[in-house]
């Protein structure tokens, strides 16, 4: 899941997210974003390869949570840097599911700390 993850930041970081989410995650996911919006797949598919990509990340203090057989929760600090714009800062939560042997994202929530 922590593979998934930087790879995930690095499409960010390459303006690719919305190919990278749009294979990623499932049907029916959902991310829950700062300044309170829900978008769903087919949304970030088809809008986050227009955002702005991101300098620089880091991911620290990543967790597990199992939630089942084949489902579990990556949790971590996440802190990143897009231009001249103020590091932005926040506690992320990836829920991912294994569907047909492959890892797949169905919930993604962040929760700004700075």
């Amino acid at each position: 899941m922590l593979a998934a993850e930087h790879a995930g930041w690095t499409a960010l970081c390459a303006s690719r997210g919305g190919e990278h989410y749009g294979a990623l995650m499932t049907p029916d996911a959902l991310m829950v974003v700062a300044g309170g919006m829900v978008l769903d797949r087919a949304t970030i598919a088809s809008t986050l390869d227009d955002a702005p990509p991101w300098d620089t990340y880091e991911i620290s203090e990543a967790r597990v949570v199992r939630l089942g057989d084949d489902c579990a929760a990556l949790v971590y600090r996440a802190s990143s840097v897009r231009g001249d714009d103020p590091p932005f800062a926040a506690l992320m939560t990836s829920v991912y599911r294994r569907e047909r042997g492959e890892l797949r994202l169905a919930l993604y929530q962040q929760t700004p700390t700075g």
